[in-house]
């Protein structure tokens, strides 16, 4: 793992052209075999999986029964075994979960982790191509080919996850309005076998400093840095790729109708652009205030991530409450002083509530 390699801001730009690729090999990967694997998941999960075909790929959340994120998953299924792509310390409670929901299903669940390293990059994309395709065709063809070649294909199927990120998914729906930044979000994610990590020794690299900047600049949630113990799939926009809400019942389904048919997310994620006129970059966790540093406003959300983007500044992704004014100015309150900053909406405040429920007159009430 590295964070970069000296050089931030051109690491970004060779990441975002498809010139570079991130080592993720501290990341998890699950194995599930069996024929009933893909039902299964799509039975416990928040996304429609049980027709996933091999080579596709999609991504899915575990809900707790009142509807609060548990785990995200990146999916990819290869005709014999669907691979679970997990950030850092979120696979082997997921495997822990999903053995104790087997009962007599026949699937079988194994970490694959010690087995299997991911591997991160951009690059252009063709409308429709299929992820293996679209390697090949970078506007780097000789890098897209290096992974291509080094990627795991256990089944005969290269293990190559591109992020459904880039547009609203089947069954699924946005909050966002106007152009939406993951439309040009072409990242995907590659299984390598750890023995053949050496081989990518002197192919192009940048840390993940560049692709924590380019996501966040995207607006795509992630597990490891915008979750926390009460978080709601809405609240992220993630019913644009994570979540199909015509597909039947899974676990925490009714919160999730609830709150998109009738509700709204008590919190949303907003973009924010930090004042650069000095080098204090906000922390994960740092409160926000409402108002100008010399206001002392009230506290309304907090950070979730941070970075320099070589051409946004320095941004920030944070969750604040439905309530607080979009056009209002915020401070971040870091370690090192107050940061003035911006809001860039990503989920509205009156997001949710989609379906209209006719208001009944009460019993008694006279029409004029």
């Amino acid at each position: 793992m590295v964070e970069h390699l000296g050089d931030i801001f051109g690491e970004q730009r060779a990441l975002a052209a498809g010139r570079a690729f991130v080592d993720l090999s501290e990341r998890e990967v699950i194995a599930v075999t069996g024929a009933d694997r893909l039902s299964w998941i799509d039975s416990l999960t928040s996304q429609s999986l049980a027709r996933l075909q091999p080579g596709e790929s999609a991504e899915t959340l575990l809900l707790d029964p009142s509807g609060r994120i548990e785990y995200a998953a990146r999916v990819i299924d290869d005709g014999e075994t669907t691979w679970l792509l997990m950030d850092a310390g979120t696979g082997a409670g997921f495997a822990a979960f999903l053995e104790r929901m087997r009962f007599m299903l026949r699937v079988e669940v194994a970490d694959r982790s010690a087995e299997y390293a991911t591997i991160g990059m951009l690059g252009a994309r063709e409308p429709a191509a299929d992820a293996v395709s679209t390697l090949r065709r970078d506007a780097d063809a000789p890098l897209g080919q290096r992974l291509l070649d080094v990627s795991a294909a256990p089944n005969g199927v290269p293990l190559v996850w591109n992020d459904p990120w880039t547009a609203v998914q089947p069954g699924g729906h946005q909050y966002a309005r106007g152009a939406h930044p993951g439309a040009d979000w072409s990242y995907r994610e590659v299984l390598v076998e750890r023995t053949r990590l050496g081989e990518l020794a002197d192919a192009p690299q940048a840390g993940t400093l560049a692709l924590e900047a380019l996501r966040i600049a995207a607006w795509r949630p992630r597990a490891a840095t915008e979750l926390d113990a009460t978080a709601i799939p809405h609240e992220f926009d993630w019913l644009r790729s994570a979540v199909h809400l015509a597909k039947g019942c899974y676990r925490g389904q009714e919160t999730v109708a609830k709150v998109h048919n009738l509700g709204h997310p008590p919190r949303r994620l907003v973009l924010l652009h930090l004042d650069g006129s000095d080098e204090v970059l906000p922390a994960a966790g740092d409160e926000l205030r409402l108002g100008r540093p010399q206001d002392d406003g009230t506290v309304v959300g907090r950070i979730t991530a941070s970075a320099r983007h070589y051409e946004l500044g320095p941004i920030a992704l944070a969750l604040v409450k439905r309530s607080a004014d979009p056009a209002s100015e915020l401070t971040v309150v870091a370690d090192a002083g107050l940061v003035p900053a911006t809001q860039e909406l990503i989920v509205p405040p009156d997001a949710g509530a989609e379906v209209e429920v006719p208001r009944i007159p009460r019993l008694g009430a006279v029409r004029r």
